[in-house]
């Protein structure tokens, strides 16, 4: 490597910077299907490289809302936020607390222009510090082994050596034996036949640095063949030991001295633990079988926000469903949800559903729809949510057509379907969660925003086709002839003191421009209350809104 010592770009100024989020970000979107093919520890845990793609595709679009030429202060500042706000994950968090943990340094250095060897050595260590500081129970031969061992050789060539290229060529170096030796210390790996996925894309850090130094190409993607059979095994062995089953998710604003007390009471409920943030906002990661209490956590501190939960097993069982039939292990209570609309279908999934079956007002599914998604499940207790009046009666013929217990929570929309999933405790029986999350769903109040298709009388006001209808438990309550004017009138019928959230979700009939009015009318009026607005992407019916 010493023939190219001399070759390249000596520091990195702010626009060599963004190059590198770019490159990097555009690296992880080329290499992520081969990423995800390696995720195999220690449960699959979402897809590695699609959530570190995901995770710099926000550290990219906060930096393009910077506008032309940023100073390098500004760009720090912006992959700091970026990768907080958009990490998903557990692989996706811990890259963001390397590059928050990176950038860090940069900002306590006296140079704000540009970034030499000596910067760029202790920005790397203090990446790999504070990627092990983040994690509850660091695992050697992951992604922080290579993180830490990188940096500890660049810091010994970049003491004896001042060109750039240099060091991040013995780094990358560093890095590639690194990751080859991963295997020797996670036998999951060893078994399996790879080397770590999280370790991978870290090596594409340090491939987009040559590119960026000295325009090295970034290898392109392997084609990799990886056992099925090793990877059932690991995740019948995991669930064996700590059987932790779900990835909980979310945002939280508490206090930064409340964070270790909050860490602890995560380490009492779960595993694989990432909690990363400061100055009052965090981004927070756990394995658990235990939802509920994962989320209370965060409520005795703070505010928990953007509450993402996924179920592991079911991931596995769907990612291998093509070459096995042997994950069906009756665990737990799953969760079957009624809905139509991509973001409609994505929060259910969020908040812990495990199986969507497409439908809704003018598509109900039939009981062989529900019967066939039951079925699919792994769990021997199952509840339905049919999110429509007009499916309660199908779902409840589910239950004489299976040998599982199959109950029915009479969601009649989304917002009420969402609501009770803050009651389900996948480990408890379908018959405790059909009374918990009824109880949980009666907490939001619902409204809907649609369209009338013909002419009619109500009570309100006569009723013209076109005209926009606000409804309140499936009763029309208001009559307008713009969208935006409904909206405002149903809320304030619906609105009352003792309200706090609200949530508007948006279909594919409303628009931006509308949403924004809405919204802003909101703060205004009712100031105390929190706004939060999804996109769900359902048909006829362009808004729906709970109310808690």
């Amino acid at each position: 490597m010493g023939t190219i010592a001399v070759v390249g770009i000596e520091t990195l100024d702010s626009k060599n910077f963004i190059e590198l989020m770019h490159c990097f970000r555009d690296a992880l979107n080329d290499h992520k299907e081969n990423l995800n093919s390696l995720n195999v520890y220690p449960v699959p845990d979402g897809d590695t490289g699609s959530n570190m793609a995901a995770t710099l595709n926000s550290v990219v679009n906060e930096i393009q809302s910077l506008g032309e030429d940023p100073e390098l202060e500004s760009v720090i500042g912006a992959v700091s936020h970026g990768s907080l706000m958009g990490a998903r994950g557990n692989s996706g968090v811990i890259i963001s607390q390397i590059l928050r943990g990176f950038v860090s340094e940069i900002k306590r250095s006296d140079s704000s222009e540009e970034i030499d060897v000596d910067l760029f050595s202790k920005a790397l260590s203090a990446a790999s510090t504070a990627a092990y500081e983040a994690v509850g129970n660091p695992v050697e031969g992951t992604i922080l082994t290579v993180v830490r061992e990188t940096a500890e050789v660049v810091k010994n060539h970049a003491e004896e050596n001042s060109n750039l290229l240099s060091v991040v060529q013995a780094g990358r170096d560093a890095a590639k034996s690194s990751l080859d030796s991963t295997p020797d210390l996670l036998p999951v790996l060893a078994k399996a036949g790879v080397v770590d996925a999280g370790g991978s894309g870290f090596l594409l850090l340090m491939d987009s640095l040559l590119y960026v130094i000295n325009d090295t190409p970034i290898p392109e993607p392997e084609v990799l063949s990886t056992s099925v059979d090793s990877l059932i095994l690991d995740v019948h062995d995991h669930a064996s030991s700590s059987g932790t089953r779900y990835e909980v998710m979310y945002f939280l604003e508490a206090a930064d001295d409340l964070i270790p007390d909050f860490k602890k009471a995560w380490s009492e409920i779960g595993d694989s633990i990432v909690v990363v943030g400061g100055e009052n906002i965090w981004n927070c990661h756990v394995h658990t079988n235990d939802i509920g209490a994962a989320v209370e956590a965060g409520i005795s501190i703070g505010k928990p926000y953007d509450i993402r939960v996924t179920d592991l097993f079911e991931e596995v069982a769907g990612n291998l469903h093509d070459h096995s039939h042997e994950l069906n292990d009756p665990i737990g209570c799953s969760v079957i949800a009624v809905a139509n609309g991509d973001g409609i279908s994505e929060i259910f999934r969020s908040l812990g559903a495990t199986r969507i079956v497409n439908g809704g007002q003018s598509m109900n599914p039939s009981t062989a729809d529900l019967l066939e998604a039951v079925e699919a499940t792994s769990s021997a207790h199952v509840i339905i949510l049919p999110n429509n009046p007009n499916i309660v009666a199908v779902a409840k013929q589910v239950d004489s057509q299976t040998s599982k217990s199959v109950c029915v929570v009479e969601t009649n929309n989304v917002t009420e379907g969402f609501a009770s999933l803050l009651g389900y405790d996948p480990e408890a029986t379908s018959e405790k969660n059909q009374a918990g999350m009824t109880q949980a769903s009666h907490a939001v109040e619902s409204g809907e925003i649609t369209t009338a298709v013909r002419e009619s009388s109500t009570d309100v006001a006569e009723i013209k086709k076109g005209d926009f209808l606000g409804l309140r438990k499936g009763k029309v309550i208001v009559v307008a002839k713009t969208i935006t004017e409904a909206v405002k009138n149903l809320l304030t019928e619906m609105i009352a003191d003792e309200h706090e959230i609200l949530t508007l979700v948006s279909g594919e009939d409303s628009n931006p421009h509308e949403t924004d009015q809405i919204v802003s009318w909101i703060r205004d009026e009712y100031g105390e209350l929190e706004v939060e607005v999804h996109e769900g992407g359902q048909p006829l019916y362009p808004y729906y809104i709970g109310i808690e």
